[in-house]
């Protein structure tokens, strides 16, 4: 679709939007840059002596041509074969794709709109073992408003963290504080896809649009309230592994503004790492549970964090067979030569990013240098 010019000029447009189909800038002028006050933390694990462990995984979509199948077979059926990898997270946090609801009018200028059983797939979700999930994204109005308020309550009511999205844009900017591991750790959430009309505005509700002055002035603030502050991005064009110039300035953005790691996804396939300063950037994750059958989302990665103090210390990436074609939207680990051609994957495209991947068992794993510039960052204010 055609580009329509900016109309603000904090947002480089020309530059950041330039030949993008998926992303477009927000409809309002950008609102001040001062975040809002946080929130009290949520414990979610009690606190230990084990360092702080992070599980990130892609899209989730729980509807589509998967919806047969999980009325016949529950919706905890996705999760069956994949939730070993969360045992002993302190976080586990994914994008939620389609909103929870059975209200709100469907969205009418989308070829594909989904929504799912708020009771049944918010408690498979807890089930599982996801304890904050992501709403920016393209979906997340695609029953309006009023789908997104039922979201929301269905998280609420199992007790599962939501960011990116709500009823403003200072809601929908504004991060989520948890307690773990003896560490306060501060999440976002940005979507840069469209519809344009799906950005949150000062009194209208939606995701949060990745305006790169906002992300930096939230990731700095959330760092002085916090620990650790992990992003998520929903970014990039649909089943290509090239990345957008947008995706490596904001990744960048982030982590210099305090950010430890930043999460990826929309392509619905796997994109490379970046070890970029002190922190990690996975461009994208693929595809993790989503209901569909996708010739290209074949492979994808759980990715496992490890922190030592306020920093990641080791990344891994458990690969995951998500060809529904073969694992019937219950995706699967993947062992021996199916993984090592996985590995081998993010190696290349981690490898044009200067980032080394190594095979380890056949996960894919890099370890960050025990002492680099992040140790000289202020420490969290009091």
């Amino acid at each position: 679709m055609p580009l329509r010019l900016p109309r603000f000029f904090l947002l480089a447009a020309a530059v950041l939007f330039a030949g993008c189909a998926t992303v477009a800038p927000p409809a309002a002028t950008p609102q001040p840059l001062e975040s809002p006050a946080a929130p009290e933390a949520t414990p979610l694990q009690p606190e230990t002596a084990r360092p702080l462990k992070v599980i990130a995984v892609g899209d989730m979509m729980l509807d589509g041509t998967a919806r047969p199948v999980l009325q016949e077979n529950g919706y905890d059926y996705p999760f069956a074969e994949v939730r070993r990898f969360f045992d002993g997270a302190h976080i586990v946090i994914g994008n939620l794709e389609g909103p929870l609801t059975t209200r709100g009018t469907p969205e009418q200028d989308k070829t594909y709109v989904f929504r799912s059983p708020p009771d049944k797939v918010g408690q498979a979700l807890r089930n599982a073992g996801f304890t904050v999930v992501s709403l920016a994204n393209n979906h997340t109005l695609d029953f309006g408003a009023e789908g997104l308020a039922e979201t929301i309550e269905a998280l609420d009511a199992v007790g599962i963290a939501h960011v990116g999205a709500g009823p403003s844009l200072k809601d929908a900017r504004k991060p989520v504080f948890v307690e773990a591991a003896g560490t306060r750790i501060a999440l976002l959430a940005y979507s840069l896809t469209l519809p344009e009309h799906f950005y949150a505005e000062v009194n209208k509700p939606g995701t949060a649009f990745g305006h790169e002055a906002h992300v930096r002035a939230d990731v700095a603030a959330a760092r002085n309230q916090a620990d650790v502050v992990l992003v998520s991005f929903h970014w990039g064009q649909e089943g290509k592994t090239t990345l957008r110039e947008y995706q490596t300035r904001l990744g960048h953005v982030a982590i210099d503004a305090g950010a430890a790691a930043v999460f990826g996804h929309h392509p619905h396939i796997l994109q490379g790492i970046e070890h970029y300063k002190d922190g990690v950037i996975l461009y994208s994750l693929g595809n993790f549970t989503f209901g569909s059958y996708s010739k290209d989302a074949r492979v994808s990665a759980v990715a496992e964090l490890i922190f030592d103090g306020q920093r990641v210390a080791t990344l891994r990436l458990y690969p995951i067979n998500v060809n529904n074609l073969e694992v019937e939207f219950q995706p699967k680990p993947l062992t021996g030569a199916n993984a090592a051609r996985v590995v081998e994957e993010l190696r290349t495209l981690s490898a044009e990013l200067k980032t080394e991947i190594v095979n380890d068992a056949d996960t894919a794993l890099l370890r960050l240098p025990a002492v680099t510039a992040r140790t000289e960052m202020p420490a969290m204010a009091q």
